[in-house]
């Protein structure tokens, strides 16, 4: 049996390397980049629940300067998952599924939550 040729199952040697899968990936990272801004959310709400002093504590905490590095990121992370998760209701429904339409659909993605992102930080967090 050593020497019988068997057919070699896909990996990730055999697969070229595209936006669909990449936007795959990023996709699962920012669901889980959401995940942490919940629980920053909740440790907010938390505080807004606890009192004025609870809530002086955690409001000096996230206004400080280098903080704006996390919301920043985490705009960027909603507005992706946002816009991807559009997209993927566009397929759900039969939609774009043409490979000109897949490519020009992510990178419309990838601009959407760039600029969106963008404006939203430069509107709100700064």
């Amino acid at each position: 049996m050593a020497g019988v040729e068997r057919p070699v199952s896909p990996h990730a040697g055999i697969y070229s390397w595209e936006i669909t899968n990449t936007l795959s990936i990023l996709h699962r990272l920012t669901g889980v980049a959401l995940t942490a801004g919940l629980l920053v959310l909740v440790c907010w709400l938390g505080a807004l629940a606890s009192g004025p002093e609870a809530y002086a504590r955690v409001h000096e905490f996230y206004a400080a300067p280098w903080f704006k590095v996390p919301f920043g990121i985490w705009a960027l992370c909603f507005f992706f998952h946002l816009a991807n998760g559009v997209r993927h209701l566009c397929w759900d429904l039969g939609l774009g599924f043409g490979h000109a339409q897949i490519r020009a659909s992510g990178w419309a993605v990838v601009l959407a939550a760039v600029v969106a992102a963008g404006a939203y930080t430069v509107l709100v967090i700064l």
